[in-house]
């Protein structure tokens, strides 16, 4: 049997005459930036994210970028503050915080959800932290109460980065009030004149609001999206994500109005109107064609992620080998609904890598490929040993470089069968090291 690690030929081939058809219209409208397809899919993807607003930009290091910079033309944040940031992480979640000046303060995960550790986080807080980078790596949600309520304490900003992690939901006690899918605003399309697009857009998205509660300081449960739990969110639609397009793209979710319209402008070159330029800024836009296929393949986001969650049960349930380790299956063991019958579930991944642990990493990764499955390794170094960043390499931090030196990942995709679930296992518990 031959399975491969992502095949992004089969993924495209389940919509691809939706796509197709999307692409053709875009094509035909003749309008190829900041049009239609852009306002729609903005608007579509912050109603189902959860928030008020979202900026479609050129990639997920923009996004991410785009959000530190936009803090720092608020005077929110000044170059020389400290963002705290997991030492385990794609080096993009470091690179955006360095690029603006700031200080990343690194803070290693638990080796059990290969997230970042909270009970190490407040100990790494100064008086010049100004924010909380969360990266839900691996598509798991990374977003603890706890967090959320540092923070609080701390006056600090929560930054999402949400690049692995579409449509990962989270149900957790929240008080906070979250605007309803009713108070999504579209972005603006460039017009010439910079008006918004009249009325509200057509969304092939479920948009009832809510009940309202009249006392929002009542704690209930309830279920909200990765993306939607901090201050600002950054995306990545690079096409291996689990909401993937045919190219580079990313967005910025957030309630903050002022930050939108700052992120907007700060990746429209700096220009809120059109030749005129309130900051300096860079060409950082989601294409039209992008922003059509997006909007396609978000209506089966949660139906592929469903398949991706059931391949991850069976591994769960039926990989057993004494030397390879499942991080993140207490989490999975305990996800629940929660007490009050509403059906919340905290599902905790939507696996976008399903990441084990080996001391043989590299011996397991060559029986594998022997048997025909592609593997991947992330990532083989870790940030801070990176030569980009060499004056870290004096920098201890074991449990990071235990992962970096162990971890493979193993597929798991909306595409594969239950045959080829059922081979990895096989052959992974064949395994002798």
């Amino acid at each position: 049997m031959k399975i491969d690690y992502l095949s992004l030929k089969k993924v495209t081939a389940m919509h691809r005459d939706e796509i197709m058809d999307a692409v053709a219209r875009v094509v035909d409208s003749g309008r190829y930036l900041q049009g239609a397809a852009n306002a729609r899919f903005e608007h579509d993807y912050a109603s189902y994210v959860g928030t008020r607003h979202c900026v479609g930009c050129g990639n997920g290091l923009d996004a991410l970028t785009l959000i530190f910079r936009a803090y720092i033309q608020m005077g929110v944040m000044c170059p020389g503050d400290e963002v705290i940031v997991p030492a385990n992480t794609y080096i993009a979640s470091i690179l955006a915080v360095t690029e603006n000046g700031l200080r990343p303060v690194l803070v290693e995960p638990e080796i059990g959800t290969l997230e970042i550790d909270g009970r190490l986080i407040e100990q790494a807080v100064t008086e010049k932290t100004r924010a909380i980078l969360l990266v839900h790596l691996y598509g798991r949600n990374a977003w603890t109460p706890y967090i959320a309520d540092l923070c609080a304490r701390k006056h600090l900003k929560l930054i999402e980065d949400n690049a692995q992690a579409q449509g990962c939901a989270v149900c957790s006690p929240f008080t906070a009030h979250r605007p309803q899918r009713a108070d999504v605003v579209p972005g603006p399309m460039a017009n010439g004149d910079g008006a918004l697009p009249p009325g509200r857009l057509p969304s092939h998205i479920d948009e009832t609001p809510a009940p309202a509660r009249d006392d929002l300081s009542v704690m209930t449960y309830e279920s909200r999206r990765t993306g939607s739990l901090g201050d600002a969110a950054a995306h990545s639609f690079y096409p291996g994500k689990n909401l993937g397009a045919l190219g580079d793209g990313g967005a910025v979710t957030t309630d903050d109005d002022e930050l939108a319209q700052v992120v907007r402008a700060l990746g429209n070159y700096g220009s809120k109107e059109k030749y005129v330029f309130s900051y300096l800024g860079r060409n950082s836009r989601l294409d039209e064609i992008q922003a059509a296929v997006l909007d396609v393949k978000l209506k089966y986001l949660d139906d592929d992620n469903r398949r991706r969650k059931q391949i991850a049960n069976y591994y769960y349930t039926n990989i057993a080998h004494p030397k390879v380790v499942l991080p993140g299956i207490d989490a999975w063991r305990e996800a629940r609904p929660v007490p009050d019958g509403e059906g919340c579930r905290d599902e905790s991944s939507v696996y976008h890598i399903f990441p084990v642990l080996c001391p043989d990493r590299d011996r397991l990764q060559e029986h594998l490929k022997a048997c025909g499955i592609g593997t991947m390794i992330h990532y083989p170094i870790p940030p801070h040993r990176q030569e980009c960043y060499r004056d870290w390499h004096s920098s201890r931090l074991p449990v990071t470089e235990q992962i970096h030196r162990t971890e493979l990942s193993i597929p798991c995709n909306q595409t594969m069968t239950d045959a080829e679930a059922e081979y990895v296992c096989r052959c992974i518990n064949a395994f002798r090291p």
